[in-house]
């Protein structure tokens, strides 16, 4: 169990590395009055910083190496 959690932050952890965020659409309301409805797409982006790609991927390979052999 152990050594599957240690193997999905380092997937985890260098996909993070790679890439540091990503961008969505999403459509928001702008006037609502009765049956006029005017709605705009807005772009929203989301980022993390790359130290915790850094960190989940050191961890992931410590938990891997410290895990037990069944």
């Amino acid at each position: 169990m152990n050594r599957t959690i240690g193997i999905v932050l380092i997937v985890i952890g260098a996909a993070m590395l790679i890439w540091t965020g990503f961008t969505y659409t999403k459509k928001e309301k702008i006037v609502d009055a009765g049956p006029i409805q005017i709605s705009a797409d807005r772009q929203k982006t989301v980022n993390w910083p790359p130290y915790l790609g850094g960190i989940l991927l050191v961890g992931g390979i410590v938990i891997v190496a410290t895990a037990k052999k069944s």
